[in-house]
């Protein structure tokens, strides 16, 4: 397992053969990985490097803190800026939550303890989340006088629906694991403890299928959500072509005629 900082507050680790699986961990224990300038910058910088490594199968956002996932962003921070600090930080944080948002690959958050406002935004832009039975969630910005601007409006009615978002952002409440899952909060229930381990595996198994296949899949499932049917086939149908001839679907074809694994040629 190879590593690599980014700042003082962001690790990415490579796991397996091949170095397929890619770990982004939030680092800054002292702060619950609240999220400041500069840890906003550094998760942006790790997303930007990720995302040009054709390597990279898969993705998994975890946590080094063991009460927290992400508290959301540095109010502590937040408290001694001027308006114009604030706008000028304004990008840097959008920068965080889009660098996960817009990762190529396959995304896994794993969440333990609080995953609130920004944190749990992070956890929102992947596209799958495991969770243990620790786990607290929610957008609690309108409590504090802002609104989720780390994607949330957007991304949480895209998960549960609009009334259910709205009830959730209006209320600010938090919601534990067992009602977080039965709501479509996330998608995985596992065990105390057994987050980052679970996510892990799960990559890992997504990580054995074609790189070109994911990226195409991904690509398809994100540009035609929210499309009229007819619209998302087109979207689909230009996803299929970009992989159709490709030196991975030769592969895979000759592999499961040959009972044989594949050897991903990734292009």
């Amino acid at each position: 397992m190879s590593e690599e900082r980014y700042g003082e507050f962001v690790q990415v680790r490579r796991h397996g053969d091949g170095g397929h699986v890619a770990e982004l961990a939030l680092d800054r224990p002292k702060a619950m990985n609240a999220v400041s300038t500069e840890m906003a910058r550094s998760v942006g910088a790790a997303c930007a490097a990720l995302g040009a490594d054709a390597s990279v199968r898969v993705v998994v956002v975890t946590s080094t803190h063991e009460r927290a996932f992400c508290v959301g962003a540095d109010l502590k921070e937040r408290n001694s800026f001027s308006d114009a600090d604030l706008v000028r930080q304004r990008p840097v944080a959008r920068g965080a939550y889009t660098g996960v948002l817009e990762l190529p690959v396959p995304t896994i958050a794993a969440v333990h303890g609080f995953a609130l406002g920004g944190g749990f935004e992070l956890a929102l832009s992947c596209d799958l989340i495991v969770a243990d039975a620790t786990a607290v969630v929610g957008l609690p910005e309108v409590s504090v006088g802002v609104i989720p601007g780390g994607g949330g409006t957007q991304l949480l009615p895209r998960r549960v629906g609009a009334a259910r978002a709205a009830e959730l952002i209006f209320t600010a409440r938090r919601v534990e694991a067992v009602e977080a899952q039965e709501l479509g909060l996330v998608d995985q229930l596992v065990e105390a403890g057994r987050d980052r381990e679970e996510a892990l595996s799960l990559a890992s198994r997504i990580a054995g299928n074609s790189p070109v296949g994911l990226r195409a899949a991904k690509r398809a499932l994100r540009l035609g959500h929210g499309l009229d049917l007819r619209a998302g086939l087109e979207v689909e149908d230009a996803a299929w072509r970009s992989v159709a001839f490709s030196g991975d679907r030769a592969e895979g074809v000759a592999a499961f005629n040959e009972k044989r694994r594949p050897e991903w040629p990734g292009e």
